[in-house]
Parts: structure tokens; C-alpha cells; sequence
């Protein structure tokens, strides 16, 4: 297999988007943007990939680390144009002999296949392969200059652009692709002499027909080879990939009941003959089981859930919670770090955290496991079938035995035994006609109040 690298610019700041974070750190599906750009570079078995990236940018070098660990890091202290940034990473292509691929960390669209074509053209035998658009406004994009034969002849940025030449509507998307022998060929004689005084990568292309290279273009997809430069953008990339996402998983035999309402990660991954009413999250590193139904306005993240399950509506599961063939987790129902058994059921308005329910166990309306101290967290285990009463408070680190069953109302804080029937709750007490009474004394104090 020829050697393929990759080098991803990703040192913008990203000014337009008005934040704090690095421009490739904002997330479209839950994952960074260059999280996105490295997982297509990886998919086109890149055997190398440089990430070039600004001087103070150690949250990019640590997603990038987490994404690729054996990318290499490149700082780009002046930021003078795109060829510039590639002459940062000379080191990955100085003695390279396959082919160099430069993409963008703010392409989070961008599909292994696009990389994969212009390989292809690399090896039958093109020097260089640019990745044209055909946008419906084509803006201020540099535009492809093609002789009468088809041939790209030359990429014009806007600025630079003439009156006919901005007339074109094939547009340069950026990603372009190099026999390491031409890149090295040409790098260096790329000048500044434009309207913005950068290098530009994309002035390799007369470079290397002056030197009878061959240089091809193929065409890219407008809504997978565009950038993100600001939030608006951003928003429009989201949208895209959920409505990739809600395709895809539609075609695999998942009902979405209001599709346009459910949002889904990167790595979402759900089973068949799954139902999902409207208004439903998934965040990341959720997997979902065959044959479940997940009510509307429910938000699942970090969770994995069993087959033929039932979650919502209202219901929250946080990471680490694990819910158990056929089980029920109702509504306004939150679960953390916790394992639901088959066919138990939390219906309502309960918190289950750091805990272990076993299989067939019903858990009663306001159910709260204590699992914080205010300084540790701990568990609690309650076996199967057992019946934990409504309004009850479990406080780890405690558990509760197989077939037990716990009184409405309890403050649990001990073990309760297999089979045992646990009260935890003080003893009642009636006071016949008392209640005449406070209500006089109330209304006393509500008379007595200036106004």
C-alpha cells in the first residue's frame, strides 16, 4: 500500500466564532471538528498524520492525542498562509515517498472516501489533485481555472480573482493532495505576492504545470468539503450531520416518530426495530438494544441499554448507567452509574445512582438512593425482587436483599436482610380536632401581619 500522509491545518483561532475555545475544539455530534477531520484521515488509512496547530494550543494537542495517538504535533507560531503552515510540518514530508493529503480541522463533514479519491488519482499517476465544489453561491471561495481541455490550469483566491475569472462557479474547497516529490518540488517557490501577502498552498498548482506536473482536480460534495469560520456555519454543519445521522438510522430499521426533534452523537449506536418518540438526545457513548422504546423528551448519555427496554418520557440516564432487558425507567425517573436488572421498573420521579437493582425489583415513586457524603460517593445494592415503597431514602452505603421489601416513607441507613420487611420511619400519630387548631393558629398570624 502506498504510504499515505496526512497533514490537517488546525492552527486558526477561529476570531468570527467569538470564543475562548480553538475553532477545531467546538463540537458538531458531540466530538470536536478535528476530531471529526482525523477519524476521515484514519478511515483512508493514513500510515501517517501531522496536525499543525497555533502556539498555545495544548487542548488541540490533547484531543488530538485522544483522537490519533501517534499523530505528531506541529506549532505554527506566525500564521502567513496555508503554505506556510504545511512548510511547518517539513519534517513529516522531507523524506516521505508516497503521497501527502492537506486537510482542514475545521471540515467536520469530511468523508474517507473524498481522501480515498484523490489518492486514487494520485496513484494513476497525477502530481497534484485539488478538490473542487460546485456551490449554489460561491461567494468569496477561490474559484478552479480550467483550460478548454478540462485541465486545471490554476486556483485564483477571490481577492486575486477577475471579473470573468469570479464568474466561475467551481470553487476550491482546499483539501489538496501531492506526490511527496512534487510537494517538495514546489513548497518552497510559493511566493507572497497577493492581495493578502500569504503564501498560498493553492499557487502549487501553476508551479506545477510550469514544470510539467500533471495536475488533476475531482469534485467534492458542497456539504462535505465546506469549513466552519463561525457559529452560523456551525449550526448549518450540526444540522447536516443529524440529518445524515437520522437517514442512516432510519435505513437500518429505526422508527423515528418526528425525526427533525431527535438528536443524536457521533457514535450513537442503535439497534433495530428501536422506536424514538420526538424530543429525544442521545450524547455520547450510548448504545441502544433491540426493540426499545424510548418516550419523547428523554436525554440518554454514556448509557447502554438492554433489549426491548422502556425509557421515558421525561427520563434522564447519565454515563455508566446500564438498563437491563426489558426494564422500565419512567418518567422523571434520573439514573447515574447504576445497573437496572431485566425487568425491573423505576416509573417515577426517582434518582438511582451509584447503585445495583436487581432483576424483577420495582422501585416506588420518589425513590432517592443517597450515594454522596459530601465528600465520597457510595453504593447501594438492592437485589432482585424486591419492592422498595414510594418516598423512600436509601442512604449508602447500604443494601437490600433479594425478595425484601421496603415500607413507604423509610430512611433506610442499614442492611435489610432477603425476604425481611424494612420500616425505617417514625410511628404515626393521630390528634383528633388538632387540626382545627393550627388552622386558627394560622390564620391568626396571617391576620395579625401588617398589610
Amino acid at each position: 500500500m502506498t504510504e499515505l500522509l496526512t497533514i490537517i491545518l488546525a492552527a486558526g483561532e477561529g476570531t468570527r466564532m467569538q470564543s475562548a475555545l480553538p475553532k477545531v475544539l467546538h463540537q458538531v455530534g458531540g466530538l470536536p471538528m478535528v476530531s471529526h477531520v482525523l477519524r476521515a484521515a484514519l478511515g483512508a488509512e493514513a500510515t501517517r498524520i501531522s496536525v499543525v496547530i497555533g502556539p498555545e494550543h495544548d487542548k488541540v494537542e490533547a484531543v488530538v492525542a485522544s483522537t490519533a495517538p501517534g499523530a505528531a504535533i506541529v506549532r505554527q507560531t506566525s500564521r502567513l498562509g496555508t503554505a506556510h503552515a504545511v512548510r511547518q510540518a517539513r519534517a513529516s514530508f522531507a523524506d516521505a515517498s508516497g503521497n501527502v493529503v492537506v486537510l482542514y480541522g475545521d471540515g467536520p463533514m469530511l468523508k474517507s472516501d473524498t481522501i480515498r479519491r484523490v489518492t486514487e488519482k494520485l496513484d494513476a499517476g497525477a502530481d497534484i489533485v485539488v478538490v473542487g465544489f460546485e456551490p449554489d453561491d460561491a461567494r468569496q471561495y477561490g474559484r478552479l481555472l480550467l483550460d478548454a481541455a478540462g485541465r486545471l490550469t490554476a486556483i485564483r483566491e477571490f481577492r486575486d480573482a477577475s471579473a470573468e475569472e469570479r464568474a466561475i462557479k467551481l470553487s476550491n474547497s482546499g483539501i489538496m493532495g501531492f506526490k511527496a516529490t512534487a510537494l517538495r518540488a514546489v513548497i518552497d517557490r510559493i511566493g507572497n505576492g497577493n492581495a493578502k501577502g500569504e503564501f498560498y498552498l493553492t499557487d502549487a498548482v501553476e508551479l506545477a504545470n510550469a514544470a510539467d506536473m500533471r495536475v488533476e482536480h475531482t469534485i467534492g460534495a458542497e456539504t462535505e468539503v465546506l469549513g466552519v469560520d463561525d457559529r452560523a456555519q456551525l449550526a448549518r454543519a450540526e444540522a447536516q450531520f443529524q440529518e445524515l445521522r437520522r437517514d442512516d438510522f432510519m435505513a437500518a430499521g429505526v422508527t423515528l416518530h418526528d425525526p427533525k426533534t431527535v438528536y443524536f452523537s457521533y457514535d450513537t449506536e442503535i439497534a433495530r426495530d428501536v422506536v424514538v418518540e420526538p424530543n429525544v438526545y442521545f450524547g455520547p457513548g450510548t448504545r441502544i438494544g433491540e426493540g426499545v422504546t424510548i418516550r419523547a423528551f428523554s436525554h440518554i448519555e454514556g448509557a447502554i441499554v438492554g433489549p426491548r427496554a422502556i425509557i421515558g418520557p421525561f427520563a434522564r440516564l447519565r454515563p455508566e448507567a446500564f438498563i437491563g432487558e426489558g426494564a422500565h425507567v419512567g418518567n422523571f425517573v434520573e439514573v447515574k452509574k447504576a445497573d437496572i436488572g431485566a425487568g425491573a421498573k423505576v416509573n417515577h420521579l426517582s434518582y438511582i445512582g451509584d447503585a445495583s437493582v436487581g432483576a424483577g425489583t420495582n422501585i416506588g415513586a420518589g425513590t432517592i438512593t443517597c450515594n454522596y457524603d459530601g465528600i465520597n460517593k457510595h453504593r447501594t445494592i438492592i437485589g432482585d425482587n424486591a419492592f422498595i415503597g414510594s418516598n423512600s431514602s436509601l442512604v449508602a452505603p447500604v443494601s437490600v436483599g433479594d425478595g425484601a421489601y421496603v415500607a413507604s416513607g423509610s430512611v433506610i441507613t442499614e442492611d435489610v436482610e432477603p425476604d425481611a420487611l424494612a420500616f425505617g420511619r417514625a410511628r404515626q400519630v393521630n390528634k383528633p380536632g388538632y387540626a382545627r387548631t393550627v388552622r386558627e393558629v394560622a390564620l391568626s398570624l396571617k391576620q395579625s401581619k401588617p398589610k
